[in-house]
């Protein structure tokens, strides 16, 4: 049985915000997102969120780099 994951309160939203500001997705952010995404306690809104998140680095409007911390 895999271990529950469960984000801290206002991650999804501080993450948005970052990638807002920034264009740029950390490695870090994205495990965040992947642990979010098997959340079943996720709300719609969020759900949404990630998605359009993932759809933006699809379209490569945002970059995934592999620093863990990205300073603005």
């Amino acid at each position: 049985m895999l271990p529950k994951v469960r984000l801290l309160p206002g991650a999804i939203s501080e993450i948005l915000v970052s990638v807002r500001e920034t264009g740029v997705l950390t490695r870090s952010d994205c495990y965040g997102l992947m642990a979010a995404s098997l959340d079943e306690s996720v709300t719609e809104q969020d759900r949404r969120s990630i998605n359009r998140l993932i759809r933006s680095v699809r379209r490569g409007k945002v970059q995934i780099i592999d620093d863990l911390t990205h300073r603005r």
